[in-house]
């Protein structure tokens, strides 16, 4: 310090005590930086299981490649995952699932052909689908249920938050889920798993889970259990296939040990890591299909044609000629009844045919 002219100056810092506080400002921000939430490029998409309720369509290709429409159903959980950020993808397969590597990959005597063909729309759509994101596999080397099969993916991971998307799971088309999952891992930096409430009868297809509510549609997870007797659930919320996971999932699935069938159940794991940190719960607020199951398969396949623009009148005329022969030839619709369907129907072709009085 100085005096110049009475008035007491300041030094300028030293380059030490600069450097010191440099040091210090950038400690202080690299701690902020450190308790933020990592960004999440990651996804695991299991698809190794052997797809017996599609037999004998799935003995020798995988279910995850059964179209919807003109799309196997995997490249929809894949379009979404890229569609909120997540590029990064590894997809655990098992024996028989080559055919998913194939379709991901370029196909150049298919993109030659097409070429040479004129046709550049379905050029064009073949060349986009290997251009998806950066896409991994890794085979399940034994069929030891969903837990074990996000594990395997832990050296991938690398102690990094990311997320798991089951392939019989599609979400409606434009569906903002995952971006808003991935939101809602942002602000509370804590692994979040969809919910959908669904009726009491059906609660035993599914994991179920105890909650309290944070907001419209969160709620903290309080407990978890797997495929409940209905009288015995937690509450109507169930998991669906879409996850959020802090990389702490994977102490949980290591000390777990088997249970039915030899498996190792998600599930058991997320109620491992209840014990050590809060579970979030986002309730799906669009439609989601189950294409493992027949009966949603078909719904799925159809809802999908419906939106089309090349396809939904075309399909809503054959859905429409098929309700009215359904209505004419079942025994517990009245002959007047269906003579009005059968009216209808002919009407619609120009032909008119009177009901029977």
């Amino acid at each position: 310090m100085n005096l110049i002219g009475g008035y007491k100056t300041i030094n300028p810092l030293s380059r030490t005590t600069k450097y010191r506080l440099q040091r210090r400002h950038f400690k202080a921000l690299h701690a902020n930086l450190s308790a933020m939430p990592a960004k999440i490029n990651k996804v695991v998409i299991p698809a190794a299981g052997l797809g017996t309720r599609f037999l004998p369509a799935t003995k020798a290709q995988p279910k995850e490649m059964l179209p919807l429409v003109d799309k196997p159903a995997i490249q929809y959980v894949v379009e979404e995952a890229v569609g909120a950020g997540l590029t990064d993808i590894l997809i655990i397969t098992g024996r028989g699932k080559r055919s998913i590597e194939d379709h991901f990959d370029r196909s150049f005597e298919l993109e030659y052909y097409l070429e040479k063909s004129g046709k550049a729309e379905d050029l064009a759509e073949v060349r986009s689908i290997a251009q998806l994101g950066e896409i991994h596999y890794l085979r399940q080397g034994e069929p030891l249920g969903l837990g074990h099969a996000v594990l395997a993916a832990k050296r991938h991971v690398n102690s990094k938050p990311f997320a798991v998307m089951l392939a019989d799971d599609i979400m409606d088309e434009g569906s903002k889920t995952l971006n808003e999952m991935l939101s809602v891992f942002s602000k509370y930096g804590r692994s979040v798993v969809a919910l959908m409430e669904v009726a009491q009868s059906e609660i035993s297809s599914y994991g179920a889970v105890g909650v309290n509510p944070i907001s419209e549609n969160l709620y903290s997870i309080r407990s978890v259990v797997e495929k409940p007797a209905p009288e015995e659930a937690p509450s109507c919320f169930a998991i669906m296939g879409r996850y959020i996971f802090t990389p702490e999932i994977f102490d949980s699935l290591e000390k777990l040990t088997p249970g039915k069938n030899g498996e190792i159940q998600l599930t058991d794991a997320i109620g491992s890591l209840l014990e050590r940190q809060e579970v979030i719960g986002y309730v799906l607020n669009t439609r989601r299909y189950d294409v493992g199951n027949k009966a949603d398969y078909l719904r799925a396949t159809i809802e999908i044609a419906l939106k089309r623009e090349d396809l939904g009148d075309a399909m809503r005329k054959i859905l429409k000629q098929i309700y009215h022969e359904e209505t004419f030839f079942d025994p517990q619709v009245s002959s007047l009844d269906a003579a009005g369907a059968l009216n209808e129907r002919y009407t619609e072709k120009g032909i008119k045919q009177k009901n029977p009085q």
